[in-house]
């Protein structure tokens, strides 16, 4: 057995863990990936979004008889688009594997971990050799992976091109066709890549709307123009893939058997007993959800404790049910935000060398955004959960369209909302639709975080004219809360 003074297991989050103080000590890091540095970095937020990008620039050309200018869309150029993505991040993973392989002071073990005992566990490569290590303190940051739910998983298994986030990137040519299952973040954004691209897109969700977590004024705008773009199917599941015996550059033609129908209340749908209907794609993209990459680890070897979702299980400051254990990052959090992981990563890099100092996990005021079209961006409470306190609320919706950048645009869909409490004048939500939301929304996220009231922030700077900002600037205007402080209104 090899003894390390920190094993991580992880190469995402998990990485930054090799902070100056321990130099000159002993670290481990553990990857069973083919690929370094994690979901977003290859798999996630940093591709996506650079696809994201391509799909922006595509609809823009679409977009632009509203403006007067006439423009066409000669080509999209798939490979070249795929290759801007990972001609950049391939070589960044490749150079951070090299760089914790070839360390003075850093172990890079290829293969599964997984308990053996108490802070020990048993490393197993790809070609079935194993080596056991042990450490004074470990870190379990091995993240999440989709999920591949019947019978998705056995028509994957059987040859057919069905996909996840993992591998959809990746593809040998863009496809004709394609059936997303599911109705989160990862089907909106996906939907809005592929569809900008000019792939006919489809999309089947069990439930009655996409993006469920959403504010509900948001999610009605995003579902008008989701239905307009795509084809999008509620109360719809997959029951069955199959070839159809003809071939595409991505693998066989897929015919999809779909069941359509009220899921536990057949009024809200309009239907009384389930509809079959046949749709032929030429591949399918699962986005049914994510789940923490726990099984393998043998946890409860190793004294760790894990809950029936799959999740371990950690106090405020990260530390597991096993001395000298941590856990960060998607394995231990349902909030599967990389800037989350992030926070949690420097709480824990602390926390390994100041126990007598520790850091707590900050849980409140966690932004998110959905890079679809239009892009979401939301912090804190919806207008259904802020009811819930019994607060007294002060609501306002802010037009884009209604500010002079707003026209420059031609926005007709684009809104800012906030929720505040009356008395207090602070912020409890703020959700934003429309261009560049997950940038405008900062300075609301700096207003919750730092318990600013809504007349202050609006008056207490300068606001750029005719920023697109200026719509922030409006809506905590229009909040009806009691006075602020600021004696030097600009």
């Amino acid at each position: 057995m090899t003894h390390h003074d920190l094993v991580i297991i992880g190469s995402g989050s998990g990485n930054s863990l090799v902070t100056p103080d321990f130099e000159g000590r002993s670290v481990a890091i553990i990857e069973s990936n083919p690929t370094f540095g994690g979901t977003c970095l290859n798999v996630g937020c940093i591709p996506t979004k650079m696809l994201v990008r391509a799909g922006e620039a595509a609809l823009a050309v679409d977009d632009a008889a509203r403006l007067g200018v006439d423009a066409t869309l000669d080509a999209v150029r798939w490979p070249d688009i795929r290759d801007r993505v990972f001609g950049r991040i391939d070589p960044i993973s490749a150079g951070g594997k090299a760089y914790r392989r070839d360390g003075d002071h850093t172990t890079l073990y290829e293969g599964r971990a997984r308990f053996v005992g108490e802070r020990a566990l048993m490393v197993t490569t790809a070609d079935g050799s194993q080596t056991e290590v042990s450490g004074d303190q470990i870190v379990i940051a091995t993240g999440s992976h989709p999920t591949l739910p019947e019978p998705l998983a056995a028509a994957a298994a059987a040859g057919l091109p069905v996909h996840t986030s993992d591998t959809v990137m990746r593809l040998d040519a863009l496809p004709a066709s394609m059936l997303i299952v599911g109705g989160g973040y990862i089907a909106a954004e996906f939907a809005h890549v592929f569809g900008s691209l000019g792939v006919r897109v489809t999309i089947v969700n069990r439930s009655h709307t996409m993006l469920r977590a959403q504010d509900d004024d948001i999610r009605a705008v995003f579902t008008q123009y989701a239905e307009r773009a795509w084809d999008v199917r509620p109360y719809t599941r997959v029951t069955a893939l199959e070839p159809t015996g003809e071939q595409t550059a991505n693998g066989p033609r897929i015919r999809a058997t779909l069941s359509s129908g009220a899921v536990g209340d057949s009024a809200v749908a309009g239907r009384t007993e389930d509809e079959i209907a046949h749709l032929d794609v030429d591949i399918v993209l699962v986005a049914t959800g994510r789940e923490p990459s726990s099984a393998d680890l043998a946890a409860a070897i190793g004294g760790v404790d894990v809950d029936e979702d799959g999740y371990v299980l950690v106090d405020a400051h990260g530390r597991t049910s096993a001395p000298g254990v941590w856990a960060l990052g998607d394995v231990c959090t349902p909030v599967q935000l990389k800037h989350v992981a992030n926070q949690q990563a420097r709480v824990v890099a602390h926390n390994l060398v100041h126990p007598d100092d520790l850091r707590s996990f900050a849980v409140a005021n966690i932004p998110s955004a959905v890079f679809t079209h239009p892009e979401i961006a939301s912090v804190g409470l919806t207008e259904a959960q802020a009811h819930e306190t019994g607060l007294d609320l002060a609501i306002k919706v802010q037009q884009y369209g209604d500010t002079a950048y707003g026209w420059a645009l031609e926005d007709t869909t684009g809104l800012v909302k906030l929720i505040a409490d009356r008395a207090t004048g602070r912020l409890l939500g703020a959700h934003i639709i429309g261009p560049t939301a997950s940038s405008l929304i900062q300075t609301l996220i700096h207003a919750m975080e730092f318990d600013q009231h809504v007349h202050d922030v609006a008056r207490g700077q300068y606001w750029i004219h005719p920023a697109l900002a200026e719509v922030v600037e409006n809506a905590l205007l229009g909040l009806d809360v009691t006075a602020g402080t600021r004696l030097d209104p600009r």
